[in-house]
């Protein structure tokens, strides 16, 4: 079931990628024509849409291929990779637009409304849809999240295009245009930082904001025959697998058996209570180590 259904959201994506390319180059067209800054910009959104899901689409793909001998992690941060590069993209096409715009601002042009009005209303229809068809795989999904974000950020500022549009069509304020454009490059910009951030944080190897290292001390330490827990690393692989390894200080000489069985416990225990999908426990018995919660060497 797994599999068909993987292959649902594939082929999902794969239509959403085609509407975005629909909707682009009609905005190029229509744009080029109409003399529109706010309607070349959409369709810059929707080019950047076109290639987010196309990476997005891309990264999946690749993410699903196996561990091999030197890939020991398999391919899994692909996705991670793909979420970073869209973002960065975004900000960057966020800021000419805002340039495109005051330029536009201090030399108005004459703007075809009526192009601007059904193409805007056709972007709106289409990036619609396409959140429509992604809405349900952007939940804990980093990467689809980025392109579903795009899709969304282009409704609405379709939607705006469509404004600006009415708004010059009745009373020829052509400034409304790249008022629109800078809007929208705002949105871009707030829209794209808060990804950067996170799957910035996700290659930095930064233990999940959710999850308190203390904490994690303070239930391993009350665990029976054990000291205490050191050196920990904890990261996240991508959106759903979080890795901690770390030193367990045991206060008695146990059997190798009993040793193994106190460390199954940990790992379902540590699976349970902090969502630590895999751990790699050292065990010890009076080891002269630094028994720092978190170990650096420095250079």
């Amino acid at each position: 079931m797994g599999m068909h259904s993987h292959e649902a959201k594939g082929s999902r994506l794969v239509l959403v990628i085609i509407l975005n390319v629909v909707i682009t180059v009609a905005q190029i067209v229509g744009g080029v024509i109409s003399g529109s800054l706010a309607l070349l910009s959409d369709a810059l959104h929707n080019f950047s849409d076109v290639s987010a899901l196309t990476i997005s689409h891309v990264a999946r793909t690749i993410s699903r291929k196996k561990a091999t001998r030197r890939g020991t992690f398999g391919y899994k941060r692909a996705e991670i990779i793909a979420a970073l590069f869209n973002s960065s993209v975004l900000v960057g096409i966020g800021i000419y637009l805002i340039y495109e715009s005051f330029v536009r601002f201090y030399a108005p042009q004459h703007i075809n409304s009526e192009w601007v009005i059904v193409l805007g209303l056709l972007g709106v229809v289409v990036n619609g849809g396409s959140i429509w068809l992604l809405e349900a795989e952007a939940e804990g999904n980093m990467n689809i999240k980025s392109a579903y974000l795009h899709l969304l950020g282009d409704t609405l500022t379709s939607a705006a295009v469509v404004a600006g549009g009415v708004a010059m069509h009745f009373w020829q304020t052509y400034w409304v245009d790249p008022l629109v454009s800078i809007i929208i490059a705002i949105y871009l910009i707030y829209a794209s930082l808060s990804l950067i951030m996170e799957s910035t944080a996700v290659l930095m190897e930064f233990a999940p904001s959710h999850i308190d290292l203390e904490e994690i001390a303070g239930a391993v330490a009350a665990e029976p025959d054990i000291k205490n827990i050191h050196h920990i690393h904890i990261w996240r692989l991508n959106d759903k697998e979080v890795y901690l390894q770390a030193h367990i200080d045991f206060s008695r000489n146990l059997t190798l058996e009993e040793t193994t069985r106190r460390l199954e416990k940990l790992e379902s225990m540590l699976r349970e209570r902090f969502g630590i999908t895999h751990a790699v426990l050292q065990p010890e018995y009076m080891k002269n180590d630094d028994k720092g919660v978190i170990y650096d060497k420095g250079e």
